[in-house]
């Protein structure tokens, strides 16, 4: 499920056509950006995909802000420490710790940095391999940490899966994959890459407020010729130059009325024959089998290698 940096052997194969490269458009008002990287190769693909989301937004016109996180030595794991005031003989409760904390601004700084960054930020992208179907540790960490109650969820902050608290922002998912993309199709033994980024696209993005777009997948990423990289790289240019135009995968509000007080989807509300994780999406995108992100926006890369 790794990646490894662009090789310059070509494939026999032929190559999936990919979108023409678009030139920049200085946009009516720059935006700020945030993208989160996780890879620990320099030298990787994945490097290399933020570096290319990196320049494309600033030749826009766009701020932008990169979070490396392995340069970054980030530690993963939630601990005592990252709330400097709890006694050192209390029990930890995480969640009304972090709360406190966040809203008396004594997070520890690498946390309250990144919040920071968050909150700055228009939109936020993750760049990151899929590793045993999720994100690598540290990212994962960094969701841990950084997403507090009181400055992600709880109490203090907007209902979830709404507007909630940080309303206002986009977020896009750039990912690489080892397998080939039919691994992830409605009847791949991977299941649908809508299903496989749930928890992210749903349970951290539209739970937290933010709107999220289609992802931006890379498969068969394990050996990607040089030729292959060109056509990803325009792709992902192509998708980053739609960050704030794109329509984002149109989840359900939990206060829009479709939902009770249990939180639990009303019957009736979906479309005929709708099932799984597709009831929480707006009935117009739940048309294909391969579930929200497979019209005409969604921009996928497939390497011919298994």
């Amino acid at each position: 499920m790794n990646d490894v940096a662009p090789q310059s052997q070509s494939q026999a194969q032929a190559q999936p056509q990919s979108p023409p490269q678009a030139q920049p458009v200085q946009p009516v008002q720059p935006r700020k950006i945030l993208v989160v990287s996780a890879h620990p190769g320099a030298d990787s693909l994945n490097a290399a995909l933020t570096d290319v989301a990196v320049e494309r937004l600033r030749a826009a016109g766009h701020a932008v802000e990169v979070s490396d996180l392995y340069a970054m030595k980030w530690k993963a794991t939630v601990d005592a420490d990252d709330f400097p005031d709890h006694p050192a003989r209390e029990r930890l409760h995480v969640m009304a710790a972090s709360e406190r904390a966040t809203l008396a601004g004594r997070l520890s700084a690498d946390v309250a940095a990144e919040q920071e960054k968050v909150t700055w930020s228009d939109a936020v992208v993750l760049q990151f391999p899929m590793w045993w179907f999720g994100p690598p540790a540290i990212l994962k960490g960094w969701i841990d940490r950084v997403f507090t109650a009181g400055f992600g969820y709880g109490p203090a902050v907007p209902p979830p899966y709404s507007e909630g608290a940080l309303a206002g922002r986009r977020a896009l998912v750039s990912v690489t994959a080892g397998a080939r993309e039919s691994a992830f199709s409605d009847r791949g033994v991977h299941g649908r890459l809508a299903d496989v980024l749930h928890p992210l696209q749903h349970g951290l993005f539209w739970f937290t407020g933010m709107a999220p777009l289609e992802p931006f997948a890379v498969y068969g990423a394990n050996e990607l010729p040089a030729e292959r990289f060109e056509a990803a790289r325009r792709a992902y240019e192509h998708r980053l130059d739609g960050l704030f135009s794109d329509a984002p995968v149109p989840f359900r509000s939990l206060v829009g009325g479709d939902y009770d007080h249990d939180m639990r989807l009303l019957p009736g509300v979906e479309a005929p024959g709708t099932g799984g994780l597709d009831l929480h999406v707006e009935p117009a995108a739940q048309a294909s089998p391969d579930g929200p992100w497979s019209g005409a926006r969604r921009t996928a890369v497939t390497a011919t290698v298994a």
